[in-house]
Order: structure tokens, then sequence, then C-alpha cells
């Protein structure tokens, strides 16, 4: 190993280490926000046929982004829901990231390139796409944009070119979108680099770039209509002009500007900008950024072609994301931290390059003070990530962080709500959600969650009130009317619930969840031969329905094989709803607890008992707690636990409440 190489491979493994310890507070970080729907409820996770539907099924996941939906797959078959192997991978792949981004800098001879990559490891901005799970799509993007940028400038800038570089960057550009469709502007970017070391950008470069441009074209019309026809992101939120879009762009290009350049307040949700064609001043913002660009042209002489490739790659990067595409996030806001996470790289560069000059300019007195200015700086960004990171701790924390900063963000008001529902505080849950209403009365997702909290503390016929909204605004929605259905049925009109949840299951017959309520009401009536065939109707539409199969394992392993018990299958049930839930919930240990018993295996009967016990107890659910401790007792004497036509799962009620949406 030459110098070069070591002084190389010493600066690499600061970037790493720095990043490591900025990061460790999310190492005990949990879930949060979208990571239910993308990791700890994607049913896609779980099988093999569950990883060949990633590939081939627009809707087996919430965005189709088959490899870092595939990353999810491997790591869940690792370590299951066990979060901080999650988010070990995302700081690792941060990290390697900016190392890549040190390579890319001194290959181009930037100069600072390593400050560069310090600065893109540790601003806090990048916080969200790091410590957020869900944001795996950015970081491993990253991983394969950067490297296939590496791959084309070895192919681009040699007199022979090299054409295996050429298709392992192809390789790799393809890898990126199928991480995440935001790397579409690479091709962009290259043309950029050829033109700022070749003086021009040649005819042969354009058409070696024709498979770049077209599957980013592929792959990014994906996207959008994904989010159109999937994410829902259509309506009065994202009806605007080409016009009030280009406003939009200006915007957003100094709003990200100005978070690099002074990172405070950071937050999930931004305010969202009332954007008025109309308004004089909003045209200050796109003026302004395009003064800049032909500034900084005129000035290429002067000041070198390197501001200009910088700007302009940190603005082209940015433009697709919020102006031109419909994406669901808008309905919340036009910016988000996570969305600048690559473009940051063109500022980030410039910003390094202009303090390394300035240093190198400084005379030998002055460059130590230079030396430690850079330190302090890069120590003030470390300390910043590191409080940034601890943020995203829980949904809690994230939430009160982004109320506090933006109390007019709805979605953050219902989300907080939502994460104290789910810490089982439903009486501290309301006050957010009618907050959230009362900003946003047509927030039908509030409505439904306040409906929810409200059953949950025994005020059911507001609840009724408030899924009576839902239906009203959304009365095509089928559940809408199964969760007014089971309000109903709580505030004992098993008529009307019974109505209202068989219209859910005709405008949407498929609807597993809502076979299982028809279960729950008929077990509820004592119509247990009907409870049966409704689980299993549930599951045969949804194999991996742990809450139906929970349900069904209990009959089976609680009633009379003369009534229709069946304890080994009840064990296969109990234990496959067990194995999806990490076996983390009380209940579903409680069932397979009661089929070992079934079955007579009592030994594991009593094992199971105890972990359910004391799952129970943790979650301050006293009632079952209490009810598994007497099922402990006939265990340990040798008997099977019977249970009356008429009792609920588990004998608790809440095993059949509602999860949260």
């Amino acid at each position: 190993m030459n110098n070069a190489w070591r002084s190389v491979g010493v600066r690499a493994a600061l970037v790493v280490a720095l990043t490591v310890v900025a990061y460790l507070p999310v190492r005990n970080a949990g879930f949060i926000f979208d990571d239910e729907k993308n990791v700890t409820d994607n049913p896609s996770l779980r099988t093999t046929a569950g990883l060949a539907r990633i590939w081939t099924d627009l809707q087996a996941s919430f965005q189709y982004y088959p490899l870092t939906y595939t990353s999810f797959w491997a790591e869940y078959h690792l370590w299951g829901l066990r979060p901080a192997g999650y988010h070990e991978v995302n700081v690792l792949l941060h990290a390697v990231n900016a190392v890549l981004v040190g390579v890319l800098l001194t290959r181009l001879g930037v100069p600072g390139a390593w400050l560069a990559a310090l600065l893109f490891a540790l601003h806090p901005v990048q916080v969200e796409s790091v410590a957020w799970i869900s944001e795996r799509k950015n970081v491993l993007c990253g991983l394969f944009y950067l490297s296939s940028l590496l791959a084309y400038l070895r192919f681009g800038e040699e007199p022979q070119r090299r054409w295996g570089f050429y298709a392992l960057s192809l390789g790799l550009f393809v890898c990126a979108l199928w991480s995440k469709t935001s790397a579409v502007s690479m091709p962009f970017a290259v043309l950029l680099l050829l033109w700022w070391k070749q003086g021009r950008v040649r005819r042969r470069d354009v058409v070696a770039l024709i498979p770049f441009v077209a599957a980013g074209a592929a792959l990014g019309l994906v996207t959008a209509w994904v989010e159109i026809h999937y994410s829902a992101a259509q309506g009065p939120e994202w009806e605007m002009s080409l016009l009030e879009r280009c406003l939009v762009a200006g915007r957003v290009v100094w709003f990200y500007a100005g978070k690099l350049l002074w990172p405070y307040p950071l937050m999930v949700i931004y305010p969202r900008w009332h954007i008025d064609s109309g308004v004089w001043w909003q045209y200050l913002f796109p003026c302004g950024a395009a003064a800049v660009v032909v500034a900084l042209w005129r000035w290429r002489d002067r000041l070198g072609k390197a501001p200009l490739v910088g700007v302009a790659f940190f603005a082209g990067s940015l433009v697709p994301v919020p102006a031109f595409i419909n994406i669901a996030f808008m309905r919340y806001s036009y910016v988000a931290d996570h969305w600048q996470y690559l473009s940051s790289i063109g500022l980030i560069a410039v910003v390094a390059a202009v303090g390394e000059s300035v240093w190198r300019r400084m005379g030998p007195r002055w460059r130590p003070w230079g030396t430690m200015a850079a330190a302090v700086v890069v120590a003030a960004l470390g300390v910043a990530t590191w409080t940034r990171a601890g943020v995203y701790a829980s949904e809690e924390t994230i939430w009160r962080d982004n109320v506090a900063k933006n109390p007019n963000a709805w979605t953050a008001q219902n989300n907080l709500g939502l994460a104290l529902w789910r810490a089982g505080k439903p009486q501290e849950a309301i006050p957010y959600y009618e907050q959230a209403l009362r900003i946003n009365p047509r927030y039908a997702e509030a409505h439904h969650n306040l409906g929810l909290a409200l059953s949950a503390v025994g005020r059911v016929q507001e609840a009724i009130e408030q899924f009576g909204q839902v239906v009203r605004l959304n009365p095509g929605s089928a559940e809408a009317h199964r969760r007014l259905g089971l309000a109903l049925r709580q505030a004992g009109q098993p008529q009307e619930a019974a109505a209202q949840i068989e219209l859910a299951l005709r405008m949407k017959p498929d609807s597993a969840e809502t076979y299982n309520d028809l279960g729950n009401s008929s077990l509820q009536a004592g119509k247990l031969k009907d409870a049966i065939d409704q689980y299993k109707q549930a599951l045969h539409l949804e194999p991996d329905f742990f809450e139906a199969q929970n349900n069904l394992a209990w009959l089976l392993a609680t009633l009379a094989p003369a009534e229709g018990g069946d304890p080994d299958r009840a064990v296969t049930l109990a234990r496959r709803a067990c194995e999806l839930t990490d076996h983390r919930v009380p209940a579903y240990v409680d069932t397979l607890a009661a089929a070992y018993a079934a079955a007579g295996r009592f030994d594991d009967a009593i094992a199971c008992a105890q972990k359910a016990g004391d799952l129970a107890e943790s979650e301050g659910k006293a009632e079952l707690a209490k009810a598994i401790a007497a099922r402990l007792e006939l265990y340990r004497h040798g008997r099977a636990y019977r249970m009356l036509r008429t009792a609920a799962p588990n004998g608790a009620p809440d095993a059949t409440a509602p999860r949260p949406p």
C-alpha cells in the first residue's frame, strides 16, 4: 500500500468513525412514522413469495422501490423486528456514502474533498435520511448512485473507453433507481462533470447516456403512477399550474440552501407554503435562483467552472422532487430534509472548496487557526447531528418535537395522538386529535383516530359521531363503514352494527379484516361455527393475517372437539401469529399457551403462559394478566382451558379491540 492509498484509508476511517459516533443515539431508537407500513406490518417481508411480490407487484409495498424492500426482507430474516439492526445498517450505508463523496471529489480534483465528506457525513439535515428506517431508500440509493458516477467517470474520462466500466455504471444506476427514483438526475450530473473537465460535451457522451435516460424515465413514470394511484397523490392539494410549480421550485432551492448554511429548526413536517402566482414577492425566489446561475456563468472565467457546477448539481437534483412530480407527502409540506440527501453534495463541495482555498492562501502563522475553525465547524455539526438523532428515539419524541416547532402541522398533531394511543394512553391522545381537527376539520384520518380513542375510554356515542364524520367525508370507504359498525356494536346496537359491517364487506369483498370483524361479532353472539368459518375466510384472503390466526387458534384450542376444537391446528396457527408479531403481543402468546395445553403439551403451555403474563404486566394490562394467571394454574394441574360459549378471545375485552391504524 503506497502512501496515497494509506492517506485515503486513514481519512475514510476517520469519516466512518465520526459518523458512527454522531449517530450512536439511533441504536436505541425504535420504529416510527411509515416504518409500520414499510417494515413492521409489511407482509411481503415475511415469506419467499413476498420477496417475489416485491419485484413483480406494484402494490406489494408502500412504494415501488424493490431493492430497498429487498434489503428490508433480508434484514427481517436476519434479526426480525429488532429495530437496532435496521438503524445500524442505515448508519453504515451513510458512512460509506460519505467516504464515496470524498473519493469522488478527490478524483475530480475538488479542493477540500475530505472536508466535504465530513460535512456530508455529519450535517444534521441528513439525520432524517439516516435515523428514520423507512428512508433506507435514500442511503441505499446514494450508495449505488455515487458508485455508478465513479464508474462512469472511469469510462468517460479515459481516451480508450473501457466498456466494462460503462456496463458497471449502468447496472449500478438501475440499482439506484430500484432503491429510489430520485437517482434519475444522474445523467444530468454526468454531463455537468464532463463539461467541467473536458470543456465541452461531445456527441458520443450524449449518445452513451441514452440508456441511462431511458431507464430513468421508465422507472420515474412507474413511481409517478404509483404515487398518484396508490398513494393518492391527487386532488386539490396537488392542483397547480406550471407557473405555480415553478414558484415552488424556486422557493425550494432557497429553503434547502438555507438549511445547509443554518440547520435550525429542523423538523419532519415543515409549514406548507401558500403558493399564489398573483403575489409579486413569490417571484423573487425563482428569479433570484436564476440570477445566481447567470452570474456564475458570466464569471466562470474568473471563478472557474466549479462553483457553477456545484450550484447546478444542487438545484438540478432538487427540481424533479417537489415541483413537477406529485408526491403524497406534498399534502403536508413542499419540503422535507430527506429530499436533499444527494443534492446537498453540490453546495457542500462548493463550501468545502472555498474553505480549502482560503486556508491555502493563509500564511503559515494563520493556517492553524484555519484548521481549528474547520474542526470547530465539524464538531458543531456532529453535536447537532447527535442531538437531532436523539429526537428520533420514538414516535412520541419526534412528534412532540414537531408540534413544538410547527403547532399548525395538523398531521403532526394527529401523529402525536397516534403515538400516545399506541403507547396505551388514549385519554392523552384525544386533545391532539381534537387540535388536528381544529386546524383541518376535513381531516378524515384524525376523525377516525379520535373515534378509536373515544371508544377506548368508553365515550362510545361520541366515537360513533366521529366515525359518522368519516363516512360523510369518505362515503365510499369500506374502512369507514367497518369502523362505524364496530362502534355501534360496542354501543349495544348489533343490528345497526351488522348492517355497517356487511355494507363494508359488499364494498370490499376481499377484506380479510372485515371477515375477522364478522367472526368477532359471531363469537360474541355465541355463533361459534359461523365465527370459525369467518376467521377461516379471513385467512383464505390473507394467510398471514395474525389477528385472525390468533382468533381462530383461540377457538380451536378452547372448544371441545365435539364443538369444532382442533388442538393441533390451533398450535400451528398460534405459533405463526406469535412469529409474525415477534412474540411481543401478550394475548397471542396466551393463545399459544392455551393451544399447547389443549394438545397435552403442558410444559410448553406453562412456559408460554408465564411469558404472556409477564408481557401483559409490562404493558399495564392488569385484566388480561389476571386471566392468564388463572389459566396458568389450570395448566400446572394438567388441565386445558375451556371457553364459555360467549367469552371474548383470551378472556379480555382488549383482545378484540380494533388495532390503531
